[in-house]
């Protein structure tokens, strides 16, 4: 498949980013062995580059899809909402445990908004940064739903990965526009920071336009990589087929949406937890606002019992 170098750091990957967090239990739930065959799917077939975080749960499902395909020069990239120092120690040994590597390629601190953000997590930025230095990871970045959050990576030392939410319709994208997300992109490739995008399909909201919102995607020259969330083989072959311009399989296409069991507890924890403001909770029981989810699942591990899942 094509590969491109993200910005400056010297790393190689497939255009096509397999994105793990549909196999693991806030999606999909797919035991390890059955997201691992998938992934090693993919990495059969010319993808070299898997996202995951530690949010996710999926280590297990990316370690066995390596350990399976014994592809061990794949790029993984993972994420932490690591504040302190400690914090940040515990996500990178456990990275480092789980995925069986003694250096992670690229890790980015999760979901960061703002220099303000940044600012908080600092003491965790940092140790990431004492990490790239003794060889530990390779390259250190962000992950982001704001354009703030790209325009503070520009600004912030060390910050040589951007991984932005970026799809046709700007849909999740909090402080404004697909444009403006765009400009701020550009203006972070011209710096020499790589990109690699996330939530092209608006986390499902655009699957009935899929071909149109990857176009758009693929002509952004600056997105030098593209996360795609799959969960099967049918999936993994149509990815690949359209990032490399051949016939496409058919395709099932799939209504996604978050489910809340009847039996929530109505703990009200979810609610702060969905950065876009998609939840309230009403005297009838939790409410989504189908207009505003980005069907991230994010919200579903601060669940007390469990009772969220994207589906």
């Amino acid at each position: 498949m094509q590969k491109v170098t993200l910005g400056n750091t010297g790393i190689e990957v497939t255009r096509l980013c397999f994105g793990a967090l549909t196999v693991g239990p806030i999606q999909m739930n797919m035991s390890p062995e059955e997201g691992g065959d998938v992934i090693a799917y993919a990495l059969e077939n010319g993808i070299n580059f898997i996202d995951t975080a530690q949010l996710y749960g999926t280590y297990q499902h990316v370690r066995r899809g390596l350990e399976l395909s014994k592809k061990f020069d794949t790029i993984v990239a993972t994420k932490t909402f690591a504040y302190e120092r400690k914090e940040a120690i515990a996500a990178v040994e456990e990275a480092r445990r789980e995925l069986n590597r003694d250096c992670i390629d690229i890790f980015l601190l999760h979901q960061q908004e703002s220099e303000h953000t940044i600012r908080g997590h600092r003491p965790a930025l940092d140790y990431l940064l004492e990490c790239r230095q003794k060889g530990i990871i390779r390259a250190v970045g962000l992950s982001t739903h704001h354009i703030a959050g790209v325009r503070a990576a520009i600004a912030t030392d060390g910050v040589e990965i951007v991984h932005p939410i970026i799809n046709s319709r700007g849909v999740g994208i909090i402080d404004g526009t697909a444009a403006e997300m765009l400009a701020a992109i550009n203006a972070a490739a011209a710096r020499g920071i790589g990109i690699y995008a996330m939530k092209s399909l608006g986390g499902g909201n655009l699957i009935n336009e899929t071909n149109a919102a990857l176009d758009f995607a693929l002509a952004q020259p600056n997105l030098h990589s593209i996360a795609i969330g799959m969960k099967s083989i049918e999936e993994v072959d149509w990815n690949i087929a359209k990032f490399e311009g051949q016939t496409q399989p058919q395709l099932s296409n799939e209504n996604r949406q978050l489910h809340i069991e009847e039996w929530c507890s109505r703990c009200g924890k979810c609610v702060p937890a969905c950065q876009h403001g998609a939840l309230e909770l009403t005297a009838d029981g939790m409410k989504v606002d189908t207009s505003k989810c980005v069907l991230c699942g994010y919200c579903g591990p601060h669940c007390e019992g469990f009772h969220i899942r994207v589906l």
